[in-house]
């Protein structure tokens, strides 16, 4: 799978500008399986989500469509959604038949009072796509291995971002391990620039194999890169290194 990763700035709750700004980032993308942006693309990380809340059938959503129609290309992101009178920071997998799966954010950062405009997803989502089982997360969520951990029912794990620079260190770390342990490819996007709450976001969007090695190492950029995953090598992996037999059993609840 060719997976394209878009690492830049956002606008501070300007819907409008960050769809044109995305617009021109994708028109030299091509050839591509997946594009993979930011959370809260639309708007950077607001606590202010009347603002910049879209429907499931609102203008955002169709737009992300019609992107993977044409592109003939799953696109992913997390965006404000407004759903019976509660808002959610939701991860949106839209595929180029234009059929759309979901994952509401779990863990709900405290420290920003995230927890006090959002509700919290209940469900862990596993999605298919092109023969790969795909695990959607959403920042704060990887710092939780609990949640994410595979029970030999994904091959893949997406996390989307707003990680600032002053826990850079910990994105990192995580990101590789959440690899490890699960013996997954984790593909993590991560934002630039400053928000309005004066944070500062330096990147470091990455693409980690299922050994904890590098298959794009992070990087500061206002740029797109793209990576080639080859299930079959992660399947060989895994039956040398057996590991996720040995896991224990639990139940999240």
């Amino acid at each position: 799978m060719r997976i394209a990763l878009i690492q830049t700035h956002l606008y501070w709750e300007d819907v409008s500008k960050n769809i044109a700004h995305f617009d021109e980032k994708l028109k030299i993308i091509h050839d591509v399986d997946l594009i993979v942006l930011p959370e809260m693309f639309t708007s950077a990380f607001t606590m202010n989500p009347q603002k910049v809340a879209q429907s499931m059938d609102g203008e955002v959503v169709h737009w992300l469509k019609k992107v993977a129609k044409q592109k003939q290309a799953a696109i992913c992101c997390s965006m404000v959604i407004a759903e019976n009178n509660n808002f959610f920071n939701r991860f949106l997998f839209v595929k180029p038949n234009e059929t759309i799966d979901f994952y509401n954010k779990r863990h709900l950062f405290t420290l920003a009072n995230e927890h006090l405009f959002y509700t919290a997803g209940k469900e862990k989502v596993i999605i298919n796509y092109l023969d790969w089982r795909i695990c959607l997360q959403v920042c704060y969520d990887l710092r939780f291995p609990v949640f994410s951990r595979n029970q030999n029912d994904y091959d893949m794990l997406i996390y989307v971002a707003n990680w600032p620079k002053t826990r850079i260190n910990a994105w990192d770390a995580l990101i590789k391990a959440r690899a490890i342990e699960n013996m997954s490819c984790v593909v993590g996007v991560n934002r630039i620039g400053e928000d309005d709450n004066k944070l500062t976001y330096v990147g470091h969007s990455q693409v980690v194999n299922a050994l904890g090695d590098y298959l794009l190492p992070p990087f500061e950029s206002d740029e797109i890169k793209s990576v080639t995953l080859h299930k079959n090598e992660q399947n060989e992996t895994r039956e040398k290194l057996p590991f996720l037999n040995d896991s224990d059993d639990f139940q999240i609840i």
